[in-house]
């Protein structure tokens, strides 16, 4: 399996749904807070922006627009950022 396929799979099967749960439990705590704190509203923004990254890049791989290497690079740094927040 080629790089971008293994990023691709990575992004939709895990980190995006992850992203998409945290952002769900956030929401969660805000509304049983009744309003949100200021680093409430930060990870919010920052986990936003991550789903929204996460989602071009794949948009990138569909048009064909992520090369083999560009690829390796990306999956590696997500693969050890997954793998900190496992830890």
């Amino acid at each position: 399996m080629q790089s971008t396929e293994k990023l691709k799979n990575l992004l939709e099967l895990e980190i995006i749904p992850d992203l998409e749960a945290a952002i769900d439990d956030l929401f969660e705590a805000i509304d049983k807070g009744k309003s949100a704190s200021k680093e409430q509203k930060d990870d919010l923004e920052e986990m936003r922006e991550m789903r929204t990254e996460c989602f071009a890049i794949v948009e990138e791989i569909k048009r064909d627009e992520i090369d083999e290497e560009e690829a390796k690079e990306l999956l590696a740094e997500l693969v050890d950022m997954k793998t900190d927040d496992d830890a």
